[in-house]
Protein backbone atom coordinates (compact mmCIF):
# COMPACT_ATOMS: atom_id res chain seq x y z
CA UNK A 1 0.00 0.00 0.00
CA UNK A 2 2.85 2.38 0.82
CA UNK A 3 4.37 1.66 -2.60
CA UNK A 4 1.16 2.53 -4.48
CA UNK A 5 0.90 5.85 -2.62
CA UNK A 6 4.58 6.56 -3.32
CA UNK A 7 4.18 5.83 -7.04
CA UNK A 8 1.03 7.96 -7.32
CA UNK A 9 2.79 10.93 -5.72
CA UNK A 10 5.82 10.57 -7.99
CA UNK A 11 3.66 10.31 -11.13
CA UNK A 12 1.61 13.35 -10.16
CA UNK A 13 4.82 15.31 -9.54
CA UNK A 14 5.96 14.27 -13.04
CA UNK A 15 2.76 15.72 -14.51
CA UNK A 16 0.56 12.63 -14.84
CA UNK A 17 -3.08 12.72 -13.77
CA UNK A 18 -6.14 10.46 -13.96
CA UNK A 19 -4.50 7.92 -11.63
CA UNK A 20 -6.51 5.31 -9.72
CA UNK A 21 -4.92 3.50 -6.73
CA UNK A 22 -6.32 0.18 -5.52
CA UNK A 23 -5.40 -2.00 -2.54
CA UNK A 24 -7.10 -4.50 -0.24
CA UNK A 25 -8.68 -1.68 1.72
CA UNK A 26 -10.63 -0.12 -1.14
CA UNK A 27 -10.83 -2.88 -3.76
CA UNK A 28 -14.51 -3.62 -3.15
CA UNK A 29 -15.72 -0.03 -3.31
CA UNK A 30 -13.56 0.72 -6.38
CA UNK A 31 -14.61 -2.37 -8.34
CA UNK A 32 -17.30 -0.62 -10.38
CA UNK A 33 -14.90 2.21 -11.24
CA UNK A 34 -12.21 -0.29 -12.26
CA UNK A 35 -14.56 -2.19 -14.56
CA UNK A 36 -16.06 0.85 -16.29
CA UNK A 37 -12.61 2.32 -16.97
CA UNK A 38 -10.51 -0.77 -17.75
CA UNK A 39 -12.74 -3.76 -18.64
CA UNK A 40 -13.34 -4.10 -22.40
CA UNK A 41 -16.30 -6.42 -21.75
CA UNK A 42 -18.34 -3.58 -20.24
CA UNK A 43 -21.02 -2.26 -22.60
CA UNK A 44 -19.85 0.67 -24.69
CA UNK A 45 -22.44 3.07 -23.28
CA UNK A 46 -21.26 2.25 -19.74
CA UNK A 47 -17.52 2.63 -20.40
CA UNK A 48 -15.78 5.67 -18.94
CA UNK A 49 -12.41 7.38 -19.37
CA UNK A 50 -11.99 8.92 -15.91
CA UNK A 51 -8.63 7.20 -15.35
CA UNK A 52 -5.66 6.42 -17.59
CA UNK A 53 -3.30 4.81 -15.05
CA UNK A 54 -4.17 2.05 -12.58
CA UNK A 55 -1.77 1.37 -9.70
CA UNK A 56 -2.60 -1.75 -7.70
CA UNK A 57 -1.21 -4.16 -5.15
CA UNK A 58 -1.53 -7.91 -5.71
CA UNK A 59 -5.33 -7.71 -5.10
CA UNK A 60 -5.96 -7.19 -8.85
CA UNK A 61 -3.55 -9.89 -10.00
CA UNK A 62 -6.40 -12.28 -10.86
CA UNK A 63 -10.15 -12.50 -11.24
CA UNK A 64 -10.70 -9.24 -13.12
CA UNK A 65 -10.48 -7.96 -16.70
CA UNK A 66 -8.28 -4.95 -17.40
CA UNK A 67 -7.94 -5.40 -21.17
CA UNK A 68 -8.89 -1.91 -22.25
CA UNK A 69 -5.24 -1.40 -21.30
CA UNK A 70 -2.35 -2.86 -23.26
CA UNK A 71 0.60 -1.92 -21.03
CA UNK A 72 1.51 -3.59 -17.75
CA UNK A 73 4.45 -2.49 -15.58
CA UNK A 74 5.62 -4.87 -12.84
CA UNK A 75 7.21 -2.43 -10.42
CA UNK A 76 7.61 -5.09 -7.72
CA UNK A 77 8.23 -8.15 -9.87
CA UNK A 78 6.93 -11.26 -8.06
CA UNK A 79 9.17 -14.18 -7.20
CA UNK A 80 6.47 -16.62 -8.29
CA UNK A 81 6.40 -16.80 -12.08
CA UNK A 82 2.80 -18.05 -12.03
CA UNK A 83 1.76 -14.82 -10.31
CA UNK A 84 3.67 -12.88 -12.95
CA UNK A 85 1.72 -14.63 -15.71
CA UNK A 86 -1.56 -14.03 -13.85
CA UNK A 87 -0.82 -10.31 -13.76
CA UNK A 88 -0.12 -10.26 -17.49
CA UNK A 89 -3.32 -12.19 -18.07
CA UNK A 90 -5.36 -9.22 -16.82
CA UNK A 91 -4.57 -7.26 -20.00
CA UNK A 92 -3.64 -10.05 -22.44
CA UNK A 93 -7.19 -11.31 -22.87
CA UNK A 94 -9.64 -12.19 -25.65
CA UNK A 95 -11.57 -9.09 -26.61
CA UNK A 96 -8.74 -6.60 -26.36
CA UNK A 97 -8.71 -4.01 -29.14
CA UNK A 98 -4.90 -3.67 -28.91
CA UNK A 99 -2.71 -5.21 -31.61
CA UNK A 100 0.21 -5.52 -29.15
CA UNK A 101 0.62 -5.99 -25.39
CA UNK A 102 3.62 -4.27 -23.77
CA UNK A 103 5.15 -5.71 -20.59
CA UNK A 104 7.81 -3.91 -18.53
CA UNK A 105 9.52 -5.63 -15.58
CA UNK A 106 11.59 -3.80 -12.96
CA UNK A 107 14.61 -5.84 -11.90
CA UNK A 108 16.35 -5.47 -8.55
CA UNK A 109 19.80 -3.88 -8.51
CA UNK A 110 22.70 -6.15 -9.38
CA UNK A 111 23.83 -6.26 -5.73
CA UNK A 112 20.39 -7.15 -4.39
CA UNK A 113 19.85 -9.73 -7.10
CA UNK A 114 23.14 -11.41 -6.15
CA UNK A 115 21.60 -12.00 -2.73
CA UNK A 116 18.02 -13.00 -3.58
CA UNK A 117 18.53 -14.34 -7.15
CA UNK A 118 15.06 -13.12 -8.14
CA UNK A 119 15.85 -12.83 -11.83
CA UNK A 120 17.46 -16.26 -11.98
CA UNK A 121 14.59 -18.03 -10.19
CA UNK A 122 11.85 -16.37 -12.24
CA UNK A 123 13.74 -17.00 -15.48
CA UNK A 124 14.27 -20.70 -14.71
CA UNK A 125 10.59 -21.28 -13.89
CA UNK A 126 9.36 -19.46 -16.97
CA UNK A 127 11.82 -21.30 -19.19
CA UNK A 128 10.46 -24.56 -17.77
CA UNK A 129 6.97 -23.45 -18.82
CA UNK A 130 8.20 -22.66 -22.32
CA UNK A 131 9.90 -26.03 -22.62
CA UNK A 132 6.87 -27.98 -21.36
CA UNK A 133 4.02 -26.16 -23.07
CA UNK A 134 5.42 -23.91 -25.75
CA UNK A 135 4.88 -20.14 -25.78
CA UNK A 136 4.36 -17.54 -28.49
CA UNK A 137 6.30 -14.75 -26.74
CA UNK A 138 8.88 -13.95 -24.11
CA UNK A 139 7.47 -12.83 -20.78
CA UNK A 140 10.30 -11.91 -18.45
CA UNK A 141 13.47 -11.31 -20.45
CA UNK A 142 14.76 -11.45 -24.03
CA UNK A 143 16.92 -14.39 -22.95
CA UNK A 144 13.95 -16.76 -22.82
CA UNK A 145 13.85 -19.35 -25.58
CA UNK A 146 10.38 -19.95 -26.99
CA UNK A 147 9.44 -22.90 -29.15
CA UNK A 148 6.29 -24.55 -30.44
CA UNK A 149 6.88 -28.13 -29.23
CA UNK A 150 3.88 -29.10 -31.33
CA UNK A 151 1.58 -26.80 -29.34
CA UNK A 152 1.91 -23.60 -31.33
CA UNK A 153 2.54 -22.75 -34.96
CA UNK A 154 5.87 -21.09 -35.65
CA UNK A 155 4.50 -17.96 -37.34
CA UNK A 156 2.06 -16.56 -34.82
CA UNK A 157 1.41 -13.39 -36.83
CA UNK A 158 0.23 -15.46 -39.81
CA UNK A 159 -2.13 -17.42 -37.56
CA UNK A 160 -3.67 -14.39 -35.87
CA UNK A 161 -7.36 -15.13 -35.39
CA UNK A 162 -9.05 -12.33 -37.32
CA UNK A 163 -12.42 -13.92 -36.66
CA UNK A 164 -12.45 -12.10 -33.31
CA UNK A 165 -12.67 -8.78 -35.15
CA UNK A 166 -15.94 -9.82 -36.77
CA UNK A 167 -17.26 -11.41 -33.60
CA UNK A 168 -16.65 -8.12 -31.79
CA UNK A 169 -18.53 -6.28 -34.54
CA UNK A 170 -21.49 -8.63 -34.14
CA UNK A 171 -21.38 -8.16 -30.40
CA UNK A 172 -21.42 -4.38 -30.88
CA UNK A 173 -24.49 -4.68 -33.15
CA UNK A 174 -26.21 -6.89 -30.56
CA UNK A 175 -25.59 -4.35 -27.79
CA UNK A 176 -26.33 -1.17 -29.74
CA UNK A 177 -29.02 -2.37 -32.14
CA UNK A 178 -30.73 -5.52 -30.76
CA UNK A 179 -33.61 -5.26 -33.28
CA UNK A 180 -31.20 -5.43 -36.22
CA UNK A 181 -29.27 -8.29 -34.59
CA UNK A 182 -32.48 -10.30 -34.15
CA UNK A 183 -33.44 -9.62 -37.77
CA UNK A 184 -30.05 -10.92 -38.94
CA UNK A 185 -30.26 -13.95 -36.67
CA UNK A 186 -33.71 -14.89 -37.99
CA UNK A 187 -32.80 -14.65 -41.68
CA UNK A 188 -34.14 -17.69 -43.59
CA UNK A 189 -31.90 -20.30 -45.19
CA UNK A 190 -30.91 -19.79 -48.83
CA UNK A 191 -30.83 -16.02 -48.36
CA UNK A 192 -29.29 -14.43 -51.43
CA UNK A 193 -28.49 -10.96 -52.69
CA UNK A 194 -26.92 -9.18 -55.62
CA UNK A 195 -24.30 -6.49 -55.00
CA UNK A 196 -22.14 -4.15 -57.03
CA UNK A 197 -18.46 -4.99 -57.20
CA UNK A 198 -16.14 -4.19 -60.12
CA UNK A 199 -13.39 -6.67 -59.22
CA UNK A 200 -15.70 -9.61 -58.39
CA UNK A 201 -17.98 -8.92 -61.37
CA UNK A 202 -19.72 -12.10 -62.58
CA UNK A 203 -18.78 -14.19 -59.52
CA UNK A 204 -20.69 -15.63 -56.54
CA UNK A 205 -19.72 -16.40 -52.96
CA UNK A 206 -21.84 -18.89 -51.04
CA UNK A 207 -21.78 -20.68 -47.69
CA UNK A 208 -22.84 -24.36 -47.65
CA UNK A 209 -22.98 -26.80 -44.75
CA UNK A 210 -24.35 -30.10 -43.51
CA UNK A 211 -23.80 -32.17 -40.36
CA UNK A 212 -20.32 -33.22 -41.47
CA UNK A 213 -18.82 -30.12 -43.06
CA UNK A 214 -19.16 -26.43 -43.87
CA UNK A 215 -17.43 -24.39 -46.55
CA UNK A 216 -17.36 -21.00 -48.28
CA UNK A 217 -17.06 -21.16 -52.08
CA UNK A 218 -15.87 -18.48 -54.46
CA UNK A 219 -17.43 -19.28 -57.85
CA UNK A 220 -15.65 -17.54 -60.72
CA UNK A 221 -17.15 -16.52 -64.08
CA UNK A 222 -15.01 -19.12 -65.91
CA UNK A 223 -16.64 -21.94 -63.90
CA UNK A 224 -13.69 -22.59 -61.55
CA UNK A 225 -14.13 -22.73 -57.76
CA UNK A 226 -12.01 -21.84 -54.77
CA UNK A 227 -12.71 -22.55 -51.11
CA UNK A 228 -12.35 -19.48 -48.90
CA UNK A 229 -11.68 -19.14 -45.19
CA UNK A 230 -14.23 -17.51 -42.89
CA UNK A 231 -12.19 -14.30 -42.74
CA UNK A 232 -11.72 -14.12 -46.53
CA UNK A 233 -15.47 -14.52 -47.01
CA UNK A 234 -16.43 -12.09 -44.25
CA UNK A 235 -14.32 -9.38 -45.89
CA UNK A 236 -16.38 -9.74 -49.07
CA UNK A 237 -19.76 -10.14 -47.34
CA UNK A 238 -19.16 -7.01 -45.25
CA UNK A 239 -21.27 -4.12 -46.58
CA UNK A 240 -22.26 -0.58 -45.70
CA UNK A 241 -25.69 -0.12 -44.11
CA UNK A 242 -26.80 2.21 -46.91
CA UNK A 243 -25.78 -0.18 -49.71
CA UNK A 244 -28.68 -1.20 -51.98
CA UNK A 245 -29.37 -4.70 -53.29
CA UNK A 246 -29.29 -5.30 -57.06
CA UNK A 247 -30.70 -8.21 -59.14
CA UNK A 248 -28.77 -11.50 -59.24
CA UNK A 249 -26.67 -11.98 -62.36
CA UNK A 250 -27.60 -14.74 -64.81
CA UNK A 251 -24.85 -17.15 -63.65
CA UNK A 252 -25.89 -17.08 -59.99
CA UNK A 253 -27.87 -20.36 -59.86
CA UNK A 254 -25.41 -22.19 -62.13
CA UNK A 255 -22.51 -21.17 -59.89
CA UNK A 256 -24.33 -22.13 -56.68
CA UNK A 257 -25.21 -25.55 -58.12
CA UNK A 258 -21.55 -26.05 -59.07
CA UNK A 259 -20.56 -25.23 -55.48
CA UNK A 260 -23.11 -27.73 -54.14
CA UNK A 261 -21.70 -30.44 -56.43
CA UNK A 262 -18.13 -29.68 -55.30
CA UNK A 263 -19.27 -29.74 -51.66
CA UNK A 264 -21.05 -33.10 -52.14
CA UNK A 265 -18.06 -34.60 -53.96
CA UNK A 266 -15.78 -33.58 -51.09
CA UNK A 267 -18.12 -35.19 -48.54
CA UNK A 268 -18.11 -38.39 -50.61
CA UNK A 269 -14.30 -38.42 -50.57
CA UNK A 270 -14.12 -37.77 -46.83
CA UNK A 271 -16.74 -40.44 -46.09
CA UNK A 272 -14.89 -42.94 -48.26
CA UNK A 273 -11.71 -42.04 -46.41
CA UNK A 274 -13.34 -43.35 -43.22
CA UNK A 275 -13.58 -46.71 -44.95
CA UNK A 276 -10.19 -47.17 -46.50
CA UNK A 277 -6.58 -46.68 -45.68
CA UNK A 278 -4.97 -43.42 -46.76
CA UNK A 279 -1.43 -43.22 -45.46
CA UNK A 280 -0.94 -39.77 -47.00
CA UNK A 281 -1.25 -37.05 -44.38
CA UNK A 282 -2.38 -33.51 -45.03
CA UNK A 283 -1.40 -30.47 -42.94
CA UNK A 284 -4.36 -30.86 -40.57
CA UNK A 285 -3.51 -34.49 -39.82
CA UNK A 286 0.16 -33.66 -39.28
CA UNK A 287 -0.77 -30.78 -37.00
CA UNK A 288 -3.07 -32.97 -34.87
CA UNK A 289 -0.48 -35.77 -34.60
CA UNK A 290 2.23 -33.27 -33.59
CA UNK A 291 -0.09 -31.93 -30.89
CA UNK A 292 -0.71 -35.45 -29.56
CA UNK A 293 3.06 -36.05 -29.53
CA UNK A 294 3.45 -32.93 -27.36
CA UNK A 295 1.23 -34.49 -24.68
CA UNK A 296 3.34 -37.64 -24.75
CA UNK A 297 6.54 -35.59 -24.44
CA UNK A 298 5.55 -33.67 -21.28
CA UNK A 299 5.03 -36.98 -19.40
CA UNK A 300 1.75 -36.03 -17.68
CA UNK A 301 -0.47 -38.79 -19.06
CA UNK A 302 -1.16 -42.07 -17.27
CA UNK A 303 -0.50 -45.37 -19.02
CA UNK A 304 -4.18 -45.65 -20.00
CA UNK A 305 -4.18 -42.09 -21.35
CA UNK A 306 -0.97 -42.76 -23.30
CA UNK A 307 -2.59 -45.79 -24.92
CA UNK A 308 -5.63 -43.71 -25.88
CA UNK A 309 -3.40 -41.02 -27.41
CA UNK A 310 -1.53 -43.66 -29.42
CA UNK A 311 -4.84 -45.06 -30.69
CA UNK A 312 -5.89 -41.54 -31.69
CA UNK A 313 -2.65 -41.07 -33.65
CA UNK A 314 -3.25 -44.37 -35.42
CA UNK A 315 -6.86 -43.46 -36.23
CA UNK A 316 -5.78 -40.12 -37.71
CA UNK A 317 -3.07 -41.73 -39.85
CA UNK A 318 -5.62 -44.15 -41.31
CA UNK A 319 -8.42 -41.58 -41.67
CA UNK A 320 -10.69 -43.56 -39.37
CA UNK A 321 -12.73 -40.61 -37.99
CA UNK A 322 -12.95 -37.58 -40.22
CA UNK A 323 -13.59 -35.05 -37.41
CA UNK A 324 -11.06 -36.38 -34.92
CA UNK A 325 -8.12 -34.27 -36.12
CA UNK A 326 -10.47 -31.30 -36.48
CA UNK A 327 -11.55 -31.48 -32.82
CA UNK A 328 -7.94 -31.88 -31.68
CA UNK A 329 -6.84 -28.89 -33.75
CA UNK A 330 -9.69 -26.81 -32.26
CA UNK A 331 -8.18 -27.47 -28.82
CA UNK A 332 -4.76 -26.61 -30.24
CA UNK A 333 -6.04 -23.27 -31.58
CA UNK A 334 -7.82 -22.41 -28.33
CA UNK A 335 -4.48 -22.53 -26.47
CA UNK A 336 -3.14 -19.75 -28.70
CA UNK A 337 -5.52 -17.19 -27.24
CA UNK A 338 -5.66 -18.40 -23.66
CA UNK A 339 -2.97 -20.09 -21.58
CA UNK A 340 -4.22 -23.21 -19.80
CA UNK A 341 -2.52 -25.43 -17.22
CA UNK A 342 -1.17 -28.64 -18.81
CA UNK A 343 -3.21 -30.91 -16.54
CA UNK A 344 -6.41 -29.13 -17.65
CA UNK A 345 -5.32 -29.36 -21.30
CA UNK A 346 -4.82 -33.10 -20.88
CA UNK A 347 -8.27 -33.42 -19.32
CA UNK A 348 -9.84 -31.56 -22.27
CA UNK A 349 -7.96 -33.78 -24.71
CA UNK A 350 -9.23 -36.90 -22.95
CA UNK A 351 -12.81 -35.61 -23.21
CA UNK A 352 -12.33 -35.34 -26.99
CA UNK A 353 -10.72 -38.77 -27.35
CA UNK A 354 -13.35 -40.49 -25.19
CA UNK A 355 -16.06 -39.12 -27.48
CA UNK A 356 -14.74 -41.43 -30.23
CA UNK A 357 -14.84 -45.26 -30.05
CA UNK A 358 -11.06 -45.50 -30.30
CA UNK A 359 -10.79 -48.60 -28.13
CA UNK A 360 -13.16 -50.49 -30.41
CA UNK A 361 -10.91 -50.07 -33.45
CA UNK A 362 -9.78 -53.42 -34.86
CA UNK A 363 -7.14 -54.08 -37.45
CA UNK A 364 -9.93 -54.80 -39.97
CA UNK A 365 -11.12 -51.22 -39.55
CA UNK A 366 -7.76 -50.09 -40.86
CA UNK A 367 -7.78 -52.26 -43.98
CA UNK A 368 -8.93 -51.08 -47.42
CA UNK A 369 -12.60 -51.63 -48.25
CA UNK A 370 -14.88 -51.00 -51.22
CA UNK A 371 -15.76 -47.44 -52.20
CA UNK A 372 -19.36 -46.48 -51.54
CA UNK A 373 -21.65 -43.61 -52.47
CA UNK A 374 -23.83 -41.53 -50.16
CA UNK A 375 -27.20 -40.42 -51.49
CA UNK A 376 -27.97 -36.72 -51.93
CA UNK A 377 -30.46 -36.92 -49.05
CA UNK A 378 -27.74 -38.35 -46.81
CA UNK A 379 -25.37 -35.54 -47.82
CA UNK A 380 -28.14 -32.96 -47.23
CA UNK A 381 -26.15 -29.86 -48.22
CA UNK A 382 -27.81 -26.61 -47.14
CA UNK A 383 -27.16 -23.25 -48.77
CA UNK A 384 -27.06 -20.76 -45.92
CA UNK A 385 -26.30 -17.55 -47.79
CA UNK A 386 -25.07 -16.52 -51.23
CA UNK A 387 -24.13 -13.26 -52.91
CA UNK A 388 -23.54 -12.52 -56.57
CA UNK A 389 -21.50 -9.55 -57.75
CA UNK A 390 -22.07 -7.37 -60.81
CA UNK A 391 -20.90 -3.97 -62.04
Amino acid sequence: METTVYLKEKLETAGFSKILCVDSGNRKEKMHTIRTNFDANVKLDEQKNDYEILISTEVLAEGINLHRSNIIINYDTPWNSTRLMQRIGRVNRIGTQASRIYIYNFFPTAKVDDDIELKKKAFMKLQAFHSALGEDSQIYTSEEETDSFGLFDKNIEEEKDERLIYLMKLRKIKEENPELFKKIKNMPLRARAGRKHKILNGSTICFIRNQKRDAFYYCKPDGSLDELTFVESAKQFEARAEEKQIPLHELHHTQVNAAIKSFSDQIQKESAKDKKVDITQGPNEKKAIAYLDAFLNIKLASQEEVELILLAKKAIRYGRFQNLQRDINKLHNAVKVKHVKPVILLEKLMQILHSYPLKSISENDLLPSEQFELSFSELNPEIIISESFSV
